[in-house]
């Protein structure tokens, strides 16, 4: 198994990225690991964690580095020899099975869909981002990939979720949702009422619209959006969670009373975080594209990038890509029929 880390991605590397690099060699043997960024920046941590000379590590030199700030695009024109990008063309030449990064998300899609491609009958990859709900977890695709979408984008989107779900749950028919202002069919824009009717005719445990304050009660297991409307959830869901501790932090924190009780609770509060901890997962993986891809968060820790090589890994044995490979050709007659409807539809509509 070989897999790819852009050790330059992230707001803490390379440091933290070395030392999950580090976890992960020890904890997962079976593992060959391509160290991928600026070696003279990179020797130090090499040599500091002991792996310099690891048998199951080698090192790929990268002179660049998508900066957050960058557009997406820079990946693919003006630094084309930065780490993100070499992780892609490794894949591409088939030099490595999987690849990680936590850098620049805009830049790791771009230049996987461009060098790498996507899989037959794919028109777009999607982030398919677990999140925490009541009872367990729920996936919501597309985190933040495409921020413009057509209706056979979200179709295939619940199809790629669908597989995603299967492999995380275990759960032969998984529940599929889409996301918008109300649970009728009539509620929503044109595009989700474009797609509640692909979706309705697609052999998916389909069971309608979702709304944003249901779907973290275990409504669905997939819930299927664009990435505009997915990267607005998940950010505002991130930051609720992060104001909410802040708070309650400053709530317990006022009276001596309150901290007796803030010190009973702590394991309540313990297993809480642990429920809710993203760094166990250790990212998301962009599904839809010709290989395997993990991208983790920003502020991913060394815990977090150790456990998005161990995904990375998983999904190669598990053989995602395939699954979602038949899942699409057994519906694409479904979808071009839907999309044909839809067209005619709205051309007998302009003519009126």
């Amino acid at each position: 198994m070989k897999i790819a880390v852009d050790a330059m991605g992230g707001d803490y590397a390379p440091g933290i990225v070395v030392e999950g690099i580090t976890a992960a060699l020890y904890d997962f043997p079976e593992y060959e690991i391509t160290v991928v960024g600026h070696l003279g920046k990179l020797s130090y941590y090499l040599e500091k964690y002991g792996i310099e000379d690891h048998p199951r590590i080698s090192k790929v030199h990268a002179d660049e580095v998508v900066e957050m700030s960058d557009p997406s695009t820079v990946a693919l024109r003006s630094k084309k020899k930065s780490s993100i990008t070499e992780c892609a063309r490794l894949m591409k030449d088939g030099k490595v099975d999987a690849i990680v990064s936590a850098g620049h998300t805009g830049a790791a899609v771009a230049s996987t869909k461009i060098l790498v491609r996507t899989l037959p009958g794919i028109d777009r990859p999607a982030i398919a981002t677990s999140m925490p709900a009541l009872s367990g977890r729920f996936i919501l695709i597309d985190a933040g990939a495409n921020t413009d979408c057509k209706p056979l984008n979200l179709a295939q989107f619940a199809l790629m979720g669908e597989a995603y779900a299967k492999y995380l749950f275990g759960i032969d028919k998984p529940t599929i949702g889409l996301l918008s202002v109300g649970g009728e069919d009539s509620k929503g824009n044109e595009l989700t009422k474009q797609v509640f009717k692909i979706l309705s005719q697609l052999p998916v445990n389909f069971i309608g619209n979702v709304e944003g304050d249901t779907i973290f009660e275990n409504v669905a297991d997939v819930v299927v959006c664009d990435g505009f409307m997915g990267n607005i959830l998940l950010k505002g869901a991130e930051g609720l969670a992060k104001t909410t501790m802040r708070l309650m932090k400053d709530f317990f924190s006022k009276n001596p009373l309150r901290m007796t009780g803030a010190m009973l609770s702590r394991n309540a509060f313990r297993e809480l975080k642990q429920f809710a901890d993203s760094e166990q997962l250790g990212g998301a993986p962009l599904l839809g594209i010709n290989g395997i891809c993990v991208i983790g968060h920003g502020s991913s820790t060394s815990k977090a990038v150790r456990n998005a090589i161990r995904v990375a890994g998983e999904f190669v044995k598990f053989g995602i890509n395939d699954k979602i490979t038949r899942r699409i050709a057994e519906t694409q007659s479904i979808i071009a029929k839907c999309e044909e409807q839809i067209s005619n539809t709205q051309t007998e509509a302009s003519e009126e």
